[in-house]
């Protein structure tokens, strides 16, 4: 008896779930199929029921992620100093980045910076500019409140905005590819100190 949509829906979600778990802990050329099933709990056979190579399941986990999270994580929030420093102290926890079992797009995308796929690339690209719209919008409207020591002309915020996210991704790319803890933690609290210092804040806007 064939499957029901509604158990093929559920057994594309398992493998898309695990795939992510997987691209996000060892990037995608470390990764095989076989992997990914094993997680997933099905037989290897059951993946070509759903994805033509494990390239085609990685474009469709990030396309379906992007879309995802187009959450409201900075849109929606209070506009407030000490959200935006919550979320660089949120985006630069190497292990929440390690231990999350959801991981968000730009999780997996750090372990495909320099990709050669073009597909890939190209929703790296993707990712990088949705962020970098969100900390415009977020950086202008705080710069607007008074709460920023700097006009929000946009020259100016889209360059700090570049200036963080080149300093969020440089660390946690940094720090994931070191072993000794110690060390990971000093780069990125420098990272964090060095965005503080692109906002015109205090240093202890972070403690």
């Amino acid at each position: 008896m064939p499957y029901s949509k509604a158990h093929k829906s559920l057994s594309k979600d398992r493998i898309l779930k695990s795939a992510g778990e997987l691209f996000a802990r060892y990037g995608f050329d470390k990764v095989s199929i076989g992997q990914i099933m094993k997680v997933a709990r099905m037989t290897h056979g059951a993946f070509y029921a759903h994805f033509e190579s494990k390239q085609a399941l990685f474009k469709t986990y990030l396309s379906d992620a992007l879309q995802r999270s187009h959450r409201p994580r900075l849109a929606k929030e209070p506009f407030s100093i000490k959200h935006l420093t919550a979320l660089v102290t949120d985006y630069l926890n190497l292990g929440a980045l390690k231990d999350r079992t959801e991981p968000g797009p730009e999780s997996v995308l750090f372990n495909e910076i320099g990709s050669d796929k073009d597909d890939i690339r190209q929703l790296y690209e993707q990712s990088y500019e949705r962020m970098k719209t969100m900390l415009e919008r977020r950086i202008t409207a705080l710069s607007r409140l008074k709460k920023l020591p700097f006009k929000p002309e946009p020259t100016v915020v889209a360059d700090k905005s570049r200036s963080i996210l080149a300093a969020m991704v440089g660390a946690v790319a940094i720090a994931k590819s070191i072993s000794r803890e110690d060390e990971q933690e000093r780069i990125l609290a420098a990272a964090q100190g060095q965005i503080l210092s692109i906002l015109e804040l205090p240093q202890a806007q972070l403690a």
